[in-house]
């Protein structure tokens, strides 16, 4: 009776060991999968930003010559009304100095 209890024992703790290697395997293999899926997935989101990045460089230099012109335009009035300048440079600081003084 006691080597039935003995050999079932021996059975079942074979068995579990069998079950944890086979768990640990797996394991390994959802690891390795994982890893393979994150490095695929970092390559398509450098893919997306060089591609975003491009776009955003492409627009910017296509918008240069408009906010250079506008640019020159702003500086020739501005010294043709050193006055009305000066009037609304103060009001922009009033304005920030009001917003600052609130918080």
């Amino acid at each position: 009776m006691a080597s039935q209890f003995s050999r079932l024992r021996d059975d079942l703790a074979d068995d579990l060991e069998g079950q944890i290697a086979a768990l640990r395997s797996e394991v390994s293999s959802l690891k390795q999968t994982m890893s393979k899926r994150r490095a695929a997935a970092l390559d398509d989101a450098r893919g997306h930003a060089s591609d975003i990045y491009g776009e955003v460089v492409s627009r910017l230099q296509d918008a240069m010559p408009r906010i250079a012109s506008r640019s020159r335009d702003a500086r020739k009035v501005a010294q043709d009304n050193p006055v009305l300048t000066a009037m609304v440079g103060l009001a922009v600081v009033g304005l920030l100095l009001g917003l600052v003084m609130r918080r």
